[in-house]
């Protein structure tokens, strides 16, 4: 039986032991951006028609492990292939010298047709603030906006990188929504070490011997 939590809208709440939440900011956009002007990198963004699950899962562990990014990880192989091969899931890798290092995942027409929203989005610790990540993003819009799309729409968290809101807006996205993530953390059910996320702390609810 699911828990129900008595929020308080005007001050604290208490969280059940094992559970953690954090504050969810949404953001679109609702017109084709300028394109952008490509500069000479040595990286390629490339769009990959049937994802391996090993290689997706890994690249997700290497961008997100330190932003307790769990969504993925909690879900079973079956689950997750079957996500990744929908038709309207579209997955797009950042390389360098051949090697992924970053993720473009879209979703296109899901809820409103003319939405798409980037459901995941990130590049490798050693790729931050090298470029990457504007490039993967220029190259995510320019996808999006293609065939008759009218909203792109994400969102970040404040488990994220603390730099990802004022990307996101740097980029074109306005925030127009928050939300609150209540959920089980994930480093105590082994879904991610209990290493991951060292921003957020880790709070056993077993009790000392």
């Amino acid at each position: 039986m699911t828990q129900t939590i008595a929020l308080d809208l005007d001050g604290y709440t208490d969280l059940p032991p094992g559970r953690i939440a954090n504050v969810v900011t949404y953001l679109e956009m609702t017109s084709r951006p300028a394109p952008a002007v490509a500069a000479e990198s040595g990286r390629t963004v490339r769009h990959v028609a049937k994802p391996d699950l090993a290689a997706y899962r890994d690249l997700y562990r290497r961008i997100g492990t330190d932003w307790l990014w769990f969504s993925r990880a909690v879900m079973s192989d079956d689950e997750l292939a079957a996500l990744l091969a929908k038709p309207s899931t579209e997955i797009h890798f950042l390389e360098q010298d051949g090697a992924p290092i970053g993720l473009a995942e879209l979703h296109r027409g899901e809820g409103r047709p003319a939405n798409v929203e980037i459901a995941m989005f990130g590049v490798v610790p050693e790729a931050t603030g090298t470029g990457a990540a504007r490039q993967l993003m220029n190259a995510a819009l320019a996808v999006a906006w293609d065939g008759g799309t009218e909203r792109v729409w994400l969102h970040t968290c404040s488990f994220d990188h603390p730099a990802a809101l004022r990307f996101y807006k740097r980029a074109g996205f306005t925030p127009f929504k928050f939300a609150i993530e209540v959920s089980t953390d994930p480093r105590l059910d082994g879904h991610l070490p209990r290493s991951a996320g060292p921003h957020v702390a880790l709070i056993d609810p077993t009790p000392s011997a």
